[in-house]
């Protein structure tokens, strides 16, 4: 009766180790050959158009650097550039953030509708305001940036929480790199993507295991998207993700087993 019971747990306990186990496959990223989707390049190369809560940083020169001082935020001419997370920081003092109703409030020019415009359009919008200010035969140049692209990564992260990276472009492979990569219980197959669109909270998924993410219309983050990495079925389980920590926890389960049939069946 004993070996019958240890047969059957053997059986059962091999059927839960080769179950408990993450396939390989399931943690290489972007696997498989690429294909062209013409519709979803378009939707990517689509300019970000502002919304509520977006800092942008304004930089203002002329060939009179004294008059266009005073449309100047202190210490706003100066941009961080380059790449990487943290740097934006700063564009939270020296940019212009957009408030409840959709305005920036730029020094002398006053309050500006910026809500549902892209960069470009702003600031051709201050253009023409400096041009009021600002005689025609003086050189001038505007440049407009969102101040860096912000987004918080929950779930299986290895550095979950807010960040900023300092670049006009943000795919969802530059976010994950630069909080940590996803742990080895994370389920890349399923990362989830919440959006505010002016339509209203959006949710996206999206198979970052698989080449074919690059044509997804959610590959390229938007600034505060939140990125909600799921969990694979072997952390709900508890069996662990390499094939030692299931044999040491199958093992510990055939044990008990065992030990409580063994001490039923004494009693």
């Amino acid at each position: 009766m004993i070996i019958k019971m240890r047969n059957y747990c053997f059986i059962i306990l091999c059927v839960l180790f080769f179950s408990s186990c993450v396939p390989s496959k399931d943690l290489i990223y972007l696997q498989g050959n690429p294909s062209q989707k013409s519709e979803i390049k378009r939707i990517n190369n689509t300019p970000y158009k502002l919304q509520v809560d977006d800092i942008i940083n304004i930089d203002i020169k002329s060939s009179d650097e004294k008059l266009v001082s005073i449309f100047k935020k202190e210490s706003s001419s100066t941009v961080n550039s380059g790449g990487g997370a943290g740097q934006g920081d700063t564009g939270y003092f020296s940019g212009f953030s957009v408030d409840n109703y959709g305005n920036i409030r730029i020094p002398i020019l006053g309050e500006i509708n910026v809500l549902g415009y892209t960069t470009v359009e702003v600031r051709k919008k201050i253009e023409e305001k400096l041009k009021n200010f600002i005689k025609s035969k003086e050189a001038l140049f505007v440049s407009v940036k969102l101040s860096g692209i912000r987004y918080t990564i929950i779930g299986e992260i290895n550095s979950p929480g807010p960040n900023i990276i300092t670049q006009n472009r943000v795919s969802i492979i530059d976010a994950i790199a630069s909080s940590g990569d996803i742990t080895d219980l994370g389920n890349r197959k399923n990362v989830e993507i919440i959006r505010k669109t002016v339509s209203g909270i959006k949710k996206y998924r999206i198979d970052l295991t698989q080449i074919d993410a690059f044509d997804s219309e959610v590959f390229y983050i938007k600034p505060n998207d939140i990125i909600n990495v799921m969990p694979l079925k072997q952390k709900v389980w508890g069996t662990g993700t390499t094939g030692l920590q299931s044999i040491t926890t199958l093992v510990s389960i055939f044990t008990l087993i065992t030990s409580t049939f063994i001490l039923a069946r004494n009693l």
